[in-house]
């Protein structure tokens, strides 16, 4: 039987199910999930799939991220609520890939673990599933097991084995109605800065998950804790020196209140404290005793981590500082910085014992 498999938190339960049902069915699962967005979240979601199916010991096929064929296929139904028309067009395309795969393997019987989704409406699912096999010799499986508290066992497993929980459906629009009134939609933003995870985006529980791998392959005792923190955002930066463009570089958690904000400098200073916005400017050459770069390309190029950039602030300052901080090569006679961040309260993964 071939399994289309949405996530780890669906699989992990439904696949086990299966097996109580059907001890003798070969099962193999097949990720295709091309409404995922970003294609970080993608990535993060296939990692902990994998990580379950090895766990349980089935065979996992990659489909192909048709990302731009998903866009076309539910063009004009961008504004549909959830449970609504776009989900069918997607379990309609998701579907159709399912069959055409599990006819290519031999397989005579396929099923989704879309059906045991608490948010997923069974009859879009079951009438998809049927479209789907429009023409073939198939049969689908089409199984409840929500009920009977099925969906609080499914639950409790995920929470017991440390499965990545997603706080999203998947899809774009989705996400965009979901985060609606909310200032930034944080799965969809990224460092300014190349090389630089950001604290709670998905390129950092990825990491996170990559780490409680290793963990679980040393037989290690562990947990996982969802920590509050203030999180932050540079949403853009702009800096000029001497009225050409500059540049810099904005230290971690500078809070800017000003959009726009003009200086002059004293050049002879390495450090200098500002009253507006309590600005703080220091020449690279003053940063890099605690930092220890070769040069200020390759600082750019390669900017320090988030932590050391905090070890950095705390020393200057202290932890609880948020005042901007620009590190330039050299200290012009005057700056221009136009910039806007955010602050923000938010929930991260972090190893417990």
């Amino acid at each position: 039987m071939l399994v289309h498999i949405c996530c780890s938190v669906d699989s992990h339960f439904f696949l086990q199910e299966l097996r109580k049902l059907m001890p003798d069915e070969e099962l193999i699962g097949y990720f295709y999930d091309p409404n995922i967005h970003p294609f970080s979240e993608y990535e993060l979601r296939y990692f902990d799939v994998a990580r379950s199916c090895k766990k349980l010991g089935i065979k996992l096929i990659k489909g192909e991220y048709d990302y731009a064929e998903w866009f076309n296929y539910v063009k004009g139904y961008e504004n549909e609520p959830e449970r609504g028309k776009r989900c069918s067009k997607c379990f309609d395309f998701r579907m159709q890939s399912s069959v055409e795969m599990a006819l290519k393997l031999g397989q005579k019987t396929f099923t989704t673990t879309l059906l045991c989704s608490p948010k997923k409406d069974l009859e879009q699912l079951r009438v998809s599933m049927q479209e789907a096999l429009k023409g073939t010799d198939l049969e689908f499986f089409c199984v409840d097991f929500r009920k009977d508290g099925g969906t609080q066992r499914q639950l409790k497993l995920a929470k017991d084995d440390l499965l990545y929980h997603q706080n999203y459906c998947g899809c774009i629009y989705g996400l965009a109605q979901q985060k609606s009134e909310e200032h930034l939609i944080k799965e969809l933003s990224s460092s300014i800065y190349k090389n630089q995870i950001l604290p709670g985006s998905i390129e950092e529980k990825l990491q996170f998950f990559k780490k409680v791998v290793r963990l679980e392959s040393k037989n290690q005792q562990f947990s996982i804790i969802r920590e509050k923190f203030l999180n932050y955002r540079l949403l853009y930066a702009r800096i000029k020196a001497n009225k050409n463009t500059a540049k810099a570089f904005v230290l971690f958690y500078s809070h800017f209140k000003s959009r726009k904000i003009n200086l002059s400098l004293d050049i002879s200073k390495e450090l200098i404290m500002c009253n507006k916005d309590e600005l703080c400017v220091i020449s690279f050459k003053k940063a890099n005793e605690f930092f220890k770069y070769e040069n200020y390309e390759e600082f750019l190029k390669n900017p320090p981590s988030i932590k050391k950039q905090i070890s950095f602030r705390a020393k200057l300052f202290n932890h609880y500082n948020l005042s901007p901080i620009i590190i330039i090569e050299n200290i012009p006679e005057k700056i221009e910085i136009i910039a806007k961040s955010i602050i923000f309260e938010d929930t991260r993964y972090i190893q417990g014992n």
